[in-house]
C-alpha cells in the first residue's frame, strides 16, 4: 500500500472495527473495553517509545513508534475524529514558528 494511503485506510478499518463483536479483533476488543483501556494502551505504547528512544536502535524506535501512532488512531477514532483532523493541525501550524504558535493557544 502506498504511504500516503496508509493513515486513510487504517482508519477506514477502524471505524469499521466499531461495529465488529469484541471477540472477533484487538481493536474491536479495545472499543468493547471503552476509553480508558485505550488511554491505557496509548500509555503503555508512549512509554515504550521513550524507552526505544532511549536506546536509540533505530529499527526499534520505528517499531515502537509505529505501534504509538496506531494506538493514538484508536483513540481518535474513538472520539469520532480521524486523521486528517491531526493533518490539518499540522497544516494549520506549518510555517509558524513553535514560539508563535505556543503564544496563539494562550490566548
Amino acid at each position: 500500500m502506498s504511504s500516503d494511503r496508509i493513515l486513510e485506510e487504517l482508519a477506514r478499518v477502524l471505524e469499521a472495527r466499531k461495529q465488529a463483536a469484541p471477540d472477533s479483533s484487538y481493536v474491536a476488543g479495545l472499543y468493547a473495553k471503552g476509553l480508558d483501556a485505550i488511554l491505557k494502551k496509548v500509555g503503555e505504547e508512549a512509554t515504550e517509545t521513550v524507552v526505544a528512544a532511549k536506546n536509540g536502535d533505530p529499527e526499534q524506535i520505528v517499531y515502537e513508534t509505529a505501534d504509538l501512532w496506531f494506538h493514538c488512531l484508536v483513540m481518535l477514532a474513538h472520539q469520532g475524529l480521524g486523521p486528517e483532523a491531526v493533518l490539518a493541525e499540522l497544516g494549520r501550524r506549518f510555517g509558524v514558528s513553535g514560539i508563535e504558535e505556543k503564544a496563539s493557544r494562550a490566548k
